[in-house]
């Protein structure tokens, strides 16, 4: 069960949204946040990466930028983590503040502009990770400055590869300038040319591309042997049903509603890709039913982020129940069956 200490949560959501976080790494690192030892239905099984994972549930990149916490965040029950995102060399990021919490919107606006301590300090720390129990998914991405995509994405997958399950190209994020433009045909088979890996390697993509652009990155991700696409990252647009005040602050939107956008980009991948690539879900869920319908629109797993932090670990395990009998009073035999079932 998970044993958070009942005072974590409501603490933490007094204070500013980045400090909160980096106390939230802290206290994993320590321990102080517990464990789920329960183990999950059988139905939710999934085949991944090579690996069979406890459920199709995993964690998003973006909470542990560093892999300092992936040990402690694979005993909350979560099928997977994703570690990351890592650049070749550190750098701080953009200015505070930076990470914002819609809470009326269920929602976050964060423009943290990929700050991690470099390339070098997470090779140590995932050098520490207990990959017989955990399953390990690493981002990468490049540096604001002097950055050369064609060179610095192959190198990070090549650094990556003896300590990750799987790798995630991250050419999404709309807090680096100019990295959306690496989503293009000509970029994105520039990049993929020139990889070299034995991992899994998938790319993650915005929610913000066009019909026509969608087309593109699936076509060049099965040219180009792609094992998958993670749909989506954060979204630029702000839905005029938004009420926070915080709003109009510039960023990537996350939580509640990047749910609809996200899952018909992924309903449409789904259709494009015809069982080429393995699709991954993220972008809003913070309910089993939402779970089930990512899977439903054809993802094989789905991630979280958003939802994990306003609600903490103790949802990850009730996520997993609910999705399982979910799935069993849907007549599903297992997760596998019920992905793309209704797209």
């Amino acid at each position: 069960m998970i044993l958070s200490p009942s005072w974590l949560m409501p603490a933490l959501r007094r204070l500013d949204p980045e400090t909160a976080h980096n106390l939230s790494l802290k206290a994993l690192k320590l321990g102080l946040v517990g464990s789920n030892n329960s183990p999950d239905d059988p139905i939710l099984a999934a085949r991944a990466f090579g690996r069979v994972l406890r459920n199709p549930i995993g964690l998003a990149a973006g909470f542990d930028k560093n892999a300092v916490a992936v040990n402690a965040l694979g005993r909350l029950g979560f099928g997977f983590v994703e570690a990351g995102t890592v650049t070749p060399r550190p750098q701080a990021g953009n200015p505070r503040p930076r990470l914002f919490r819609l809470t009326e919107d269920r929602a976050v606006i964060n423009r943290m502009g990929f700050n991690n301590a470099g390339l070098e300090v997470y090779l140590a720390n995932l050098r520490r990770v207990d990959r017989q129990n955990l399953v390990l998914g690493a981002n990468v991405g490049i540096n604001k400055e002097g950055a050369d995509p064609e060179r610095d994405y192959p190198a990070l997958v090549s650094a990556v590869s003896p300590y990750a399950d799987y790798i995630t190209i991250n050419i999404s994020s709309p807090n680096t300038p100019g990295l959306r433009d690496l989503q293009s045909e000509e970029r994105l088979a520039g990049i993929l040319a020139r990889i070299e890996t034995k991992r899994p390697v998938f790319v993650k993509i915005a929610p913000d591309l066009s019909e026509e652009g969608l087309e593109a990155v699936v076509a060049v991700a099965v040219q180009h042997g792609v094992t998958g696409l993670i749909v989506s990252n954060t979204t630029i647009a702000r839905p005029a049903t938004l009420q926070s005040g915080l709003r109009h602050e510039i960023g990537g939107l996350s939580g509640a509603p990047l749910f609809a956008p996200s899952t018909l980009m992924l309903a449409r991948a789904y259709k494009l890709a015809a069982g080429r690539l393995m699709l991954i879900g993220a972008g809003g869920v913070s309910t089993p039913d939402e779970a089930l319908v990512k899977i439903l629109a054809g993802a094989s797993l789905v991630q979280l982020y958003s939802a994990f932090a306003f609600q903490g670990p103790g949802m990850v395990p009730k996520l997993a129940r609910g999705l399982a009998d979910m799935l069993r009073a849907r007549g599903f035999a297992n997760v596998s069956e019920a992905v793309g079932a209704g797209a």
